[in-house]
């Protein structure tokens, strides 16, 4: 412990302070712990934490509450009230706030609604019909609620499993919803052997425009973000074994375009280990994104129908349930020591640590460094580019381009050095069949999007490392 005149300070290590760790019972029951949802709410941090699978009766989980000072106090309105939860969403029409299955007034008074309680709860966002007084909640297994903020009532609007053709408990994880332009967006994020494979394709990103649902990607997506109607933009972050994806919405066109971004790592593949990576906005009108084991600073605004502001920051290997400001600091909370169920044997009580930091720390982690790609064995096209893949902000570069069919095929490499899709000849690489061919871009080159034609109809890898 460290002291002032004024008052004794609790201890904390580069940003980690050991008495705000979360921490569950040994068991029985055994669990993990995780940090779901962080939100700043008038002048407190309330910290939802979260057990390995719905309800764990006995396990210490519960909604935390920190104060200014940095202590730190269970809400005894939840005590019991434990489950997977990683859903927060401020209502402002009626001035309250969702977090888990509670909705807490400005006061701090907590309701707590147990019609959501026995749901894994993912996501909360809002309501199309009457957003004045509803929301849409989302379960991992695929039910969307609506919640009347003030009545606390709640009816079931759809089972996503029966509309995007998904299944249910234990074979897809749901992991986020978002409204925004008249449209509702959920996602999911199943990856395993069979989609890595491609004899699969479970995970989803969709939407709702108030008629009908409609598919837009049949891949693994995990967080859906932006800034309301203030921008004219969606972000949703997924990936495929070829690379990490980011869709992007524009208002200005009313279309969907998916770029590309490297892995940091392959770590992060399986939708358990995926966990719950977000696109927050941590300072003024800008956005941070943690994807695949990177952070991004994202610019929320699109011109011409294209984003430009996307630039890695670094590279890590924390599972992160959530992020915000608050009292100027950027608050990180992960999901770390977690024995669920035993099988870590290595751990005893499930533990879980908040960093407390700014947002210019995070230029100081890993550098910025991953690989991907455009294309993975994929069935490539003539004449058809790739989609746009991420080429700023990284050192030395290399591209492997390898070519699985029964003829020659040429590869044009365009690359876009403004950033938007003004693409331009950089070279061009003959791959005979079955060989691979690997280009080294010149030391210091860089432009912002890079993509790729070929001249025949052929199956192709072609992967990126940067270093």
């Amino acid at each position: 412990m460290t002291t002032t005149d004024d008052a004794v300070q609790p201890l904390q290590v580069s940003g980690v302070f050991p008495s705000l760790a979360q921490i569950a019972d040994f068991g029985p029951p055994r669990t993990e712990i995780g940090v779901g949802a962080l939100m700043p709410w008038n002048g407190a941090l309330y910290v939802q934490n979260y057990t390995s699978h719905k309800a764990r009766s006995g396990s210490g989980v519960s909604l935390r509450r920190i104060q200014p000072d940095m202590s730190m106090e269970v809400v005894p309105e939840t005590v019991g009230v434990d489950g997977t939860y990683t859903n927060r969403f401020v209502h402002y029409p009626t001035g309250r706030l969702v977090i888990g299955p509670q909705v807490i007034e400005q006061d701090h008074t907590i309701h707590v609604v147990p019609e959501l309680q026995e749901h894994r709860l993912c996501g909360t966002a809002h309501h199309l019909r009457t957003p004045e007084t509803h929301v849409y909640v989302l379960t991992m297994e695929g039910l969307v609620f609506e919640l009347d903020v003030l009545t606390l009532e709640t009816a079931l609007v759809w089972d996503l499993n029966d509309e995007l053709t998904t299944e249910g408990e234990w074979k897809v994880h749901y992991k986020d919803c978002y409204t925004a332009y008249g449209r509702f967006l959920v996602c999911s994020n199943e990856y395993g052997e069979a989609e890595w494979a491609g004899e699969r394709a479970r995970g989803r990103l969709a939407e709702f425009d108030g008629e009908s649902w409609r598919i837009l990607e049949r891949k693994p997506f995990t967080a859906i973000g932006g800034r309301g109607e203030f921008a004219g933009t969606i972000f949703a972050s997924g990936w495929d074994r070829a690379s990490a994806i980011l869709q992007v919405f524009s208002e200005s066109d009313q279309t969907w375009t998916r770029y590309r971004l490297p892995k940091a790592s392959h770590t992060f593949d399986h939708k358990w280990q995926t966990e719950w990576p977000r696109i927050r906005e941590t300072e003024h009108e800008r956005l941070l994104l943690d994807h695949h084991g990177m952070y991004y600073e994202l610019s929320p605004w699109a011109y011409g129908g294209r984003v430009w502001g996307v630039r890695p920051i670094s590279t890590h290997l924390w599972v992160l349930g959530d992020f915000c400001s608050w009292l100027g600091m950027l608050v990180m909370g992960a999901d770390n020591a977690s024995p669920s169920t035993g099988h870590n044997v290595t751990t005893a009580e499930p533990q879980s640590g908040l960093w407390f930091g700014k947002t210019d720390d995070l230029w100081s982690y890993g550098k910025a460094a991953g690989w991907g790609g455009p294309w993975w064995e994929d069935e490539v096209s003539a004449g058809e580019p790739s989609d746009p893949y991420l080429m700023t902000g990284f050192d030395r570069k290399v591209l492997h381009l390898q070519n699985h069919g029964g003829a020659d095929v040429t590869v044009t490499i365009q690359i876009d050095p403004r950033g938007d899709a003004a693409f331009g000849t950089h070279t061009v690489l003959t791959v005979a069949p079955g060989a691979l061919e690997s280009y080294v871009f010149p030391a210091g080159f860089s432009a912002h999007w890079l993509r790729l034609i070929s001249d025949q109809d052929s199956v192709l890898t072609a992967q990126l490392f940067y270093t």
